[in-house]
């Protein structure tokens, strides 16, 4: 693989669906890809670790490392790693957060991605959070990134300059489909399901949000579904 020296070097925090998957097409345009994905009990991990690997096939990541965190499954608490619990339909108007919220997960993760950015010389972390069109998640707002974003600066080498970046967390889906689609994102490799891991089920919340970005950007969604119900808003975007 031939490297391009001339630009710096990034972390991509990368499930492997399609917010991710975006994120990386942006990354891509201006740094070398070191791609981390971390398992951690999720219900469709080998599936979503198979997309992981795709993506980084696909942009040709200069490095890559897979972690896992077993013991989120032990503390439970979301339908995403507690058998137990069941995945709730899809509720697009619900205004608590729902089950599947995994208890503060996304600092298990950065943690990683820092420390692995650190030893890396790598001056940014990309992460395909979203805060507005997406479920709720308190870790996936704008605030926790800055809040984040100071614990670097505080608890790293001085010489270290590494930056949380976000560049899709202000968007809807469906501008985030439409910017895939600029960048030739491949949306075929992706996964979004929270239950399924041969066809998207179609009815849990992640999949009817992945579902009605695409039909209000007017794009038809390339991964399998056992079910495809319409989930699209009144938008004078839908062609």
């Amino acid at each position: 693989m031939t490297v391009n020296s001339d630009k710096p070097l990034a972390v991509m925090l990368a499930s492997g669906g399609m917010d991710s998957c975006v994120t990386t097409a942006i990354a891509h345009r201006d740094y070398r890809l070191a791609m981390l994905h971390v398992a951690y009990g999720q219900r469709t991990e080998a599936r979503e670790l198979r997309a992981f690997h795709a993506l980084a096939d696909f942009y040709r990541a200069e490095h890559r490392l897979v972690c896992r965190l077993d013991h989120m499954k032990q503390i439970g608490g979301s339908s995403l790693t507690d058998p137990a619990m069941v995945v709730e339909r899809a509720n697009l108007e619900r205004q608590d957060i729902p089950s599947s919220y995994v208890p503060f997960r996304n600092a298990h993760f950065l943690s990683i991605a820092v420390s692995w950015g650190e030893v890396l010389g790598a001056r940014k972390i990309f992460v395909g959070a979203v805060a507005e069109d997406s479920s709720g998640y308190p870790d996936c707002r704008p605030e926790y990134y800055a809040a984040f974003n100071r614990v670097i600066a505080a608890g790293t080498r001085p010489e270290t300059q590494l930056e949380i970046v976000t560049p899709v967390i202000h968007m809807r889906k469906s501008e985030i489909v439409r910017r895939g689609r600029e960048l030739g994102a491949p949306f075929a490799l992706t996964w979004s399901c929270y239950q399924a891991e041969e066809e998207a089920c179609g009815v849990c919340d992640s999949c009817a949000l992945r579902l009605r970005a695409f039909q209000e950007a007017g794009v038809e969604d390339p991964i399998p579904y056992a079910h495809r119900p319409r989930y699209a808003r009144n938008d004078t975007s839908v062609s």
